[in-house]
């Protein structure tokens, strides 16, 4: 081998050697279960109980009776959303009403004696369970856990069946209580996150979602004398005995680093009595800490194990913690572990529902969404209008996002039923107690979203949440109306005034609604209207985080509405002033808010440093000017392989694009096309910006304009993150239109068609517009979801035309890994989800009379509650949310 050649070999092998280290530093998303992640040998087991439940989308007599009949009932898996809809789903076309769902098992014989706890981290709406036929729990409300204890309630040796009644109805009687056709969001319905059996032996530490305690529950972590040189992590730990006899425990508390040895522990013996609840507190001294930050998210693993006085293993959790302090010191701001914060809060709020499945996303697409909001650099989300999925929120907690936690409910007070009040504490309660250990959470919304609800109800929401919280670190955040009521108990306010003593944080910025009936917006921007409907919406954006940067330190930044288009009940137009699509595709203003990147902090867990993005797509609409987005210093232009042009960028001051005018003339571009297609020069005819800092180039964007399409590109949108065969997960692939040196061609509005073969299937089909799936400037969307059989799955895309496949296409692999946790299911789930609705049969025509008799009557209705909602709204502090008093765009 010569040297030139033996040396590229080695530089090959160091490539490849640090690719394949780098891949495996990268870790694979780990998700929580009830509060705590699965700890090893620990006495505890988890079972994913999400598979092959039996459904049926309607309401069923006796269907809660252990030998009812469901064996025509469609099989299907968790999360799941009731039906598919289509990518547009506004409008309340979506069903509400009862449906059922059933699952058969038979308990293995390892759970016999053990303390046994179905888990449901949400049941969309009122729901009931029963266990053989036996009624175990009802419950109101539908974005908070629901625990219920089955320790006494299998049979072992025969088939035992899970019955459970979801309705999403419109009630006033729970939060958020409003009914669908007048809310600004969804319902959507049935199990639409996560069902776990969590098995553990009769001496065990307690689940705070389902021991009713004030502060307790489970595992609590607090911090006192936190800095950067010593901190002491404050444990509470709630035990308990189902044995009949006295135990005598030894308790261990560790603090580990991820990869390392323990950095602090500590253990003692409890005694307790039998049958009976006892605590156990701890304090660890922690020195030369490393602090929990947006840019840094630190997390130490902390395991709590229980064993007996013969050492055996009883029960064990653990935590991640983010050893971190948060406070809003009034007119001087946030400060984070003692110090002044660098810079502004700057993030988006968010729905979570998704194109097809509604609220129905499985946990790697939560986890996608925290990872591509983390990829601009934002730093804060505010969870709109409910707390969202356990999983999200553990991606925040790992990728270093801020969460605003926020009880059910928009605009809507029940003055009629004292039920509903009572609700909204216990939801204030349970979702404290749910994400209190959570590095992520940086405020509380107890109130309700502009709601003109009692005095004493926004008094009693804040002492509610300090009595769960009762420690340092514990920020409620309501509307700076309370203020004008007479009292200051919060500790931040949305929209606070100067002067106030308060600190202050726009909780909805960016939307510029003329009026409410048309909703119309230069916010609100369909990914298909192209390229300067979406430059408008983000020029419209930059104005905003631009007066937002330059604010004093009492104003401590604000989240973007929204920040994923969404569905919503009143309006037939989905919400489209996201800066992703329903499918999570960017559009421009994502590229702005990336702009909002530190350039000069690297991590191999997000998109980080320096970036420099061309907003101009070089077509013969685009216009004169190439505006240009980045972080860097300055910017320089190279048309065409000419002469280089630099412009400085605004700096940290600001986050306007730069811009350079008139540097596009599609008609000469037009003519040097011909020019070179004489010298074979295509490829010199490329736009590229360069982002400098201290004068060196450190990002490169270059644009070519497409040209004639020669093929579909296919991409999985995964995030680095695997394909679960656990039967329900599912990942995006984008099928793109791409000339022959890949160039994405904009300009296309073609159909393509999608099939599958492997261990997957596709979600959707023709009837919601799934498959085939119109192109949308220049990509169109599939959802592939596994099996419960993990393997390769083939993708392939052709363009099809009333029926007819075109001579264009393209394929991509996929392979599913293995369902990190036990699968515990009797029934395989369908290929497709089947809308099953069982009604009389009756005459044809006159149903669709009664239709449009019914249409007409809700159209008419929705009108009148409209025009009152929009009187409330112009005569209440809400408007704040969307439009900026001290804006020119109000």
């Amino acid at each position: 081998m010569n040297s030139f050649k033996r040396r590229s070999f080695l530089l090959y092998t160091i490539f490849s050697m640090s690719l394949v280290i780098n891949l495996m530093a990268q870790d694979v998303p780990k998700y929580s279960i009830g509060g705590y992640y699965p700890l090893e040998n620990s006495g505890r087991e988890y079972y994913n109980f999400n598979v092959g439940w039996l459904f049926v989308k309607s309401d069923v007599p006796e269907a809660h009776q252990r030998n009812f009949d469901d064996s025509t009932w469609d099989v299907v898996s968790c999360p799941h959303g009731l039906e598919l809809l289509p990518a547009e789903a506004s409008g309340c076309i979506n069903y509400q009403g009862p449906a059922w769902y059933r699952k058969h098992f038979t308990p293995d014989e390892n759970l016999k004696g053990r303390q046994t706890m179905l888990y449901f981290e949400a049941v969309m709406g009122k729901s009931k369970v029963w266990v053989n036929g036996k009624l175990v729990k009802e419950h109101f409300g539908g974005y908070l856990p629901i625990a219920i204890d089955l320790t006494n309630e299998l049979e072992f040796g025969r088939d035992n069946v899970i019955a459970v009644w979801a309705d999403n109805s419109d009630d006033a009687n729970y939060p958020p209580g409003k009914p669908q056709n007048v809310l600004d969001f969804t319902y959507f319905g049935g199990i639409y996150r996560d069902v776990w059996l969590i098995a553990q032996n009769n001496v065990f530490i307690t689940n705070q979602n389902f021991v009713d305690k004030v502060a307790g529950g489970g595992v609590s972590v607090h911090f006192e004398d936190l800095n950067e040189e010593n901190v002491t992590v404050c444990i509470d730990v709630d035990l308990q005995n189902d044995l009949k006899t006295h135990q005598k425990i030894k308790v261990l508390a560790e603090l580990s680093e991820p990869r390392g040895a323990a950095v602090a522990n500590s253990k003692s013996m409890v005694k307790i009595s039998k049958e009976s609840l006892a605590q156990k507190s701890y304090k660890l001294k922690v020195s030369n800490p490393k602090l929990w930050t947006p840019d840094n998210p630190f997390l130490y693993n902390l395991d709590v194990k229980l064993t007996n006085e013969k050492g055996k293993i009883l029960d064990g959790v653990r935590l991640k913690v983010g050893l971190r302090s948060i406070e809003f010191r009034g007119e001087h701001g946030f400060y984070l572990n003692g110090k002044p914060f660098d810079g502004k809060l700057l993030g988006v709020n968010r729905h979570q529902d998704y194109a097809y499945v509604g609220n129905a996303l499985p946990n790697s697409g939560q986890w996608r969404d925290a990872k591509k909001f983390k990829d601009t650099g934002m730093n804060i989300v505010r969870a709109a209008h409910y707390p969202m999925d356990a999983a999200f929120m553990d991606a925040c907690d790992a990728l270093g996002l801020f969460v605003i936690v926020a009880t059910p409910g928009w605009q809507f007070w029940n003055t009629e039923n004292p039920d509903f009040e009572q609700r909204v504490y216990s939801d204030i309660r349970r979702m404290v107690r749910r994400d209190r250990n959570r590095p992520s959470v940086i405020m509380w919304e107890p109130i309700l979203n502009e709601t003109n609800y009692p005095e004493r109800f926004g008094i009693t929401a804040h002492k509610i949440t300090h009595e769960e919280y009762p420690w340092p670190g514990c920020q409620t955040a309501s509307d700076a109306r309370e203020i004008a009521k007479g009292y200051e108990v919060y500790d931040v306010y949305y929209f606070a005034l100067k002067g106030s003593g308060k600190s202050s944080f726009r909780r909805e910025f960016g939307d510029n609604v003329d009026d409410f009936f048309a909703h119309n917006s230069n916010s609100r921007c369909a990914i298909e209207w192209g390229e300067y409907p979406q430059l408008k919406q983000s020029l419209h954006y930059a104005e905003w985080l631009d007066g937002f940067i330059r604010r004093e330190p009492w104003h401590t930044g604000g989240a973007l509405w929204a920040g994923i288009d969404h569905q919503r009940g009143y309006h037939a137009d989905p919400f489209y002033g996201g800066i992703f699509d329903v499918f999570r595709r960017p559009k421009m203003s994502y590229y702005l808010l990336s702009t909002l990147r530190n350039p000069n902090i690297i991590r191999n867990d997000v998109e980080s440093g320096p970036m420099v993005h061309i907003a101009n797509e070089l077509t013969p609409f685009s216009g004169k000017d190439i505006v240009v987005f980045t972080n860097c210093e300055q910017v320089r232009l190279s048309m065409y392989g000419g002469e280089p042009i630099i412009q400085d960028a605004p700096g940290k001051e600001s986050l306007m694009p730069v811009v350079f005018e008139n540097a596009f003339d599609f008609m000469a571009f037009k003519q040097l096309n011909r020019q070179m297609e004489k010298i074979d020069g295509y490829d010199r005819l490329n736009v590229k910006v360069e982002g400098l800092i201290d004068g060196k180039v450190v990002a490169v964007h270059n644009r070519l304009a497409s040209r004639q399409t020669t093929k579909i590109q296919l991409r999985v949108d995964d995030e680095g993150i695997p394909l679960a065969a656990d039967g329900s997960d599912f990942v995006p692939v984008i099928a793109e239109i791409v000339d022959s040196r890949g160039v994405v061609k904009r300009l296309n509005q073609s159909d393509i068609k999608f099939e599958v073969s492997g261990e997957g299937r596709i979600i959707g089909d023709a009837s919601i517009g799934a498959n085939p799936r119109r192109i949308q400037w220049g990509s169109a969307p599939v959802l592939i979801q596994s099996t419960t059989t993990p393997g390769k799955i083939n993708v392939s895309a052709q363009m099809v035309y009333e029926g007819k496949l075109r001579p264009l296409g393209g394929e991509l692999e996929i392979v599913s890994q293995n369902s990190p946790m036990k699968l515990l299911y009797s029934q395989e789930p369908c290929q497709t989800r089947v809308k099953t609705d069982r009604v009389q049969e009756v005459d044809a025509e006159e149903v669709e009379k009664l239709k449009k008799q019914l249409q007409q009557a809700h159209f008419e209705l929705n009108q009148l509650k409209l025009k009152e909602v929009g009187k409330e709204q112009h005569a209440s502090p809400a408007d704040e949310g969307k439009a900026d008093p001290e804006s020119k765009n109000k």
